[in-house]
């Protein structure tokens, strides 16, 4: 299907937008990103901004849905990069890109994972859908390896109550294909690697690392078990 170059144009100025508010974002921080101060940068008014997106919360949602594209490449990337059979490898690159994208993208990973949610997050949203790709990359390969060779998993039973339903509506609202015990094995690793990017981006263990990286490192070696996994060095 040929498109016109009107639509062409419009795509253009679409990404101009969100390229102006990235940069808002680095140079100033996530409270520099206004309509009015976008459509500064662009040579515009700020009405003529609503033209492209309907409000702030849709500019967000759009930038935080290229955020998720960028950083899901990355990881696709570094994944790809080992063995289709060997999903150690693949899992400890695809943690290891998220980090190295992370820590070089800090106002970005920020902007993403720690800023308040917006209306952006129905379901059919840009920045929805891109997370849910996002979310993929980890979940496919958990998944298959699962298939392949079932990690340990807390016995039936042993899962609070509590827990082991709200795990159960998630497999049901995103069709994960795990029992709900490998779902709390997965995000309990999920939890612990995550929890320390987002400290570490933050900064907020400055006051006694200076170097992440081996903190990192460690805590895939103490993960990788719990996914029947040997830790494999970069």
């Amino acid at each position: 299907m040929t498109v016109s170059r009107r639509d062409r144009v419009r795509q253009a100025t679409l990404a101009e937008i969100r390229a102006a508010a990235r940069g808002l974002l680095i140079e100033q921080g996530p409270a520099a990103v206004t309509i009015n101060a976008v459509a500064r940068e662009m040579g515009m008014s700020g009405p003529a901004l609503y033209h492209y997106f309907a409000g702030h919360d849709e500019l967000i949602g759009a930038v935080t849905a290229d955020f998720f594209r960028e950083l899901t490449a990355v990881m696709e990337a570094a994944r790809d990069a080992c063995p289709p059979d060997d999903h150690g490898r693949r899992l400890l690159a695809t943690c290891r890109a998220m980090r190295a994208w992370a820590i070089t993208h800090r106002a970005e990973f920020g902007w993403v994972f720690a800023s308040p949610i917006t209306s952006e997050r129905r379901p059919d949203s840009p920045r929805e859908l891109a997370g849910r790709d996002f979310e993929q990359v980890f979940l496919e390969e958990v998944t298959e390896l699962w298939t392949i060779r079932p990690f340990p998993v807390p016995e039936p039973g042993e899962l609070d109550p509590s827990i082991r339903e709200q795990l159960r509506a998630y497999t049901v609202s995103t069709g994960v294909a795990l029992p709900v015990e490998a779902v709390h094995v997965f995000l309990t690793c999920w939890i612990r690697l995550y929890g320390l990017l987002c400290m570490e981006v933050l900064n907020q263990l400055d006051f006694a690392y200076t170097d992440l990286g081996p903190v990192f490192e460690e805590t895939l070696r103490e993960l990788a078990p719990k996914l029947g996994l040997d830790y494999v060095e970069a």
